[in-house]
């Protein structure tokens, strides 16, 4: 994600979202990152990575999951949510909507496995021009609403009942194409190491999810 794309507001007060801060400071000192190459690695710049890790900004839902993906966790913990029992079945009721950056997101897998799932809910407009690049797989199915996938230079539409499957190193924008939004279930990989290099390529948009 550019600066100028980051810095752009949410539309959210920042209070809706607990505060991530303590646990990004955590995580990095953790790992043994600098600021300037954690931000590097998750595509923004060092300013803005330290205020948000000074609370002076709220991620938005793709930059939360490019900040798990890096440092091997998930959402739900830099949320600061507390880890449901190894339970294989994810009851409804206990699925919680959280709001970030205009995306409306449920966890709908278990904590601490190797891929997240979510079902997300996208509006019209909301973060369509964030370009996303970074390493791992993604698949997303079509819950309801219209979908326009953007893969390097290729845009796909895709209806209720699509999905998609992807190399997330292929520069990748996700926008809803309906005026009333898009609903999808998503799932992606996540790194298991914080120290894993980014290798995104000289020529791949420095955008992060």
């Amino acid at each position: 994600m550019s600066d100028t794309a980051a810095e752009q507001p949410t539309g959210e007060p920042a209070d809706e979202l607990p505060s991530v801060a303590p646990r990004l400071r955590e995580l990095r000192r953790r790992t043994g990152l600098t600021l300037e190459t954690a931000a590097r690695r998750v595509g923004l710049s060092p300013a803005h990575l330290s205020r948000l890790e000074t609370n002076q900004r709220q991620p938005s839902l793709p930059m939360l999951l490019a900040l798990a993906r890096m440092y091997g966790t998930t959402v739900s913990d830099l949320l600061g949510e507390a880890a449901p029992e190894r339970d294989p079945v994810i009851r409804a009721a206990r699925a919680e909507p959280s709001a970030a950056g205009g995306w409306t997101y449920w966890t709908v897998g278990g904590a601490g496995r190797a891929m997240q799932a979510l079902r997300v809910h996208v509006p019209q407009r909301a973060q369509g021009d964030l370009v996303r690049v970074h390493p791992g797989e993604e698949w997303l199915y079509v819950l309801k609403g219209r979908l326009r996938l953007t893969l390097g230079e290729t845009v796909h539409l895709l209806d209720p009942g699509d999905a998609a499957h992807f190399d997330s190193l292929t520069p990748h924008r996700i926008a809803a194409a309906t005026r009333g939004g898009t609903e999808l279930l998503f799932v992606h990989t996540l790194l298991q190491s914080g120290a894993a290099e980014l290798c995104l390529g000289d020529a791949a948009p420095r955008r992060g999810l």
